[in-house]
Formats: structure tokens, sequence, C-alpha cells
């Protein structure tokens, strides 16, 4: 591996361009709810190619640079090739913006838009669309059918619940004011009910709000049941407790599932989760070690 020639960038992307096709394979083969489903899941792709394609208009990169951070397959298989080519050849935010009006993400580019405009920041924008996936899944729920919806629903619930707690921690972390903070946060609850939540989200101390955390999460009686002790890592919180709600997932439905429709639906949504965390915790943690490690050597060769 070339350091000149490959950025960590380059290999995430090529390690996603990989998942995304695995997806497209198991897309061919399903059922028209679950292939629904799998290109509603597919939107957070196409919102980090937005997200990508708006930051670098804002840094000021030409179309080749854009171009270079955009995944086209998912588009492909979304359908949406034209629309992320169009967006790619435009340069301003208020060109962006306008673009934008006549598609589902028109609100939360504009929202995030214009307070990038107002504060310089980004992170409005990035927590609108990432709303926007989360409430697009959840509306999605009422066209599955029973045992789909069953073994969906959870999953939803799981990733929506984790992405609470996230912004919550992200903006106690970066002072981001609470009015604004309660504005991203999704109206779907798992294990961590809307009084908790919004107790939470009140909270200014980030040391308080890891400790109240572990105590909501280590006395959840549905996860109890499964673990004789419960352990959450505050080093690395958002982490340690998504593993936990994974491994709660797991468990619970490899006990309750017992037909074969119910197995299959189960299966593809544990290649996808299982795939995912692999490229997030494994792989991707292992090369930028790789690459690190090989920077460190040319270093002291150099010298």
């Amino acid at each position: 591996m070339n350091i000149k020639e490959y950025t960590i960038n380059d290999i995430e992307l090529a390690l996603y361009h990989n998942y995304i096709k695995m997806i497209g394979k198991i897309m061919l083969y399903s059922p028209p709810n679950m292939r629904s489903f799998l290109r509603n899941y597919l939107l957070k792709y196409e919102i980090i190619n937005i997200k990508h394609i708006i930051i670098g208009s804002i840094l000021g990169l030409n179309l080749k640079e854009k171009k270079r951070k955009t995944n086209f397959l998912v588009e492909e298989y979304l359908e949406n090739t034209e629309f992320i080519e169009d967006l790619l050849k435009i340069s301003s935010l208020d060109a962006i913006q306008f673009f934008m009006k006549k598609t589902k993400y028109n609100i939360p580019v504009r929202e995030g838009i214009f307070y990038f405009k107002n504060y310089r920041e980004i992170f409005v924008l990035e927590s609108f669309l990432d709303q926007f996936y989360y409430e697009n899944l959840l509306t999605q729920l009422k066209n599955l059918n029973t045992k789909e919806k069953k073994i969906i629903t959870l999953f939803i619930k799981y990733k929506t619940e984790i992405y609470n707690i996230n912004i919550i921690y992200r903006g106690l972390k970066n002072n981001i004011e609470k009015n604004l903070l309660s504005q991203f946060l999704v109206n779907s609850y798992l294990f961590l009910d809307k009084g908790k939540i919004e107790y939470l989200l009140s909270l200014e101390d980030v040391s308080v709000f890891i400790t109240l955390l572990e105590d909501y999460i280590t006395n959840v009686k549905e996860i109890k049941q499964y673990y004789k002790n419960i352990v959450i890592n505050p080093n690395h919180l958002i982490h340690s407790i998504e593993k936990l709600y994974l491994n709660y997932y797991f468990k619970k439905f490899k006990v309750q599932i017992d037909d074969i429709d119910s197995i299959t639906i189960f299966r593809i949504l544990e290649i996808l989760i299982k795939k995912e965390e692999e490229i997030r915790f494994n792989i991707i943690p292992m090369v930028v070690n790789i690459l690190h490690a090989n920077y460190r050597k040319l270093k002291t060769f150099l010298k």
C-alpha cells in the first residue's frame, strides 16, 4: 500500500463501495417490501454523498475533487445518478439550496445552509440530514408486513435511540444551545422514554450526563435478562452502548424466531449490521494503525 497514493478516505470509500454492492445483491433477490426497506436503508449513503458535496463546495473543491469523495454506486441502486451528478456541478450554497427545493432534502439542507451562513458551523446541516434519515426509516415501517415489522422495528428503534443519545452527547461536548439541539432529536424511544431523553438533554455537565446515562442503561430490565454484568466504557461511550444494544437485538431474536420467513429477514439484517460494524470498528481502525506505523517508519528512514 503506497501512502502517497492512498488516503484513509480513499480506503474507507472503497470499503463502503463493497458494502453497498453487497446490499445491492441482497436487494436483487429480496421480496418487494424488503427491497423497499433496503432502498431506504441505503439513503444513509446518499446523505453522506450530499454532505461531502456541500462541504466540498464550502471548502471550494473543484468538480474532480468532489467526485472523488462521492459514491456513485449507491446512486445507481437508488436510481438517483442524474440527481447527484447535477448536484456535483453546483458550487454556490445559494444554488445548492435552490436546487434542493424540489427534493425531499429541501428542509434539512435549507436549515443547515441558513445556519452555516450565520454561524459558520456545519453541525446543524449534518444533524438535520441525519434526523431526516431516521425519520424516513420510521415512516416506512407502515409499509411492512407483520413479520417484517416485528424484526425491523426493533432494529430501527435501537439505531434511532443511539442517534438521539449521540446527538445529545455531541451537543454537550460542543456547547450547542439546548433549543437548537432539541430540534435534531427523533421522536422514537426504545429503552429511554421521552422523559429520560429530555432530562439528559437538560444537563450541562458531560460527566453527569455519562453517569446518569450509565445508570439508565444498566438498569434496563430487557437488557439485564441477557447479561450478568453490564459494562459501559465512558472512554468509548457511544460505541459501548451501541454494542450493548446490538447484542441485545441479536440475543432477543435468536431465541424468538421460528419460521423461515422471519429467519430470512433476520439474516439480512444480521449481515447488514455485522458487515458495517466490521468496517467501522475493525477494518478501518486497523488500516489507520497500519498507515500510521508505515508513516512513522518512513519518517525514521528519511531522517
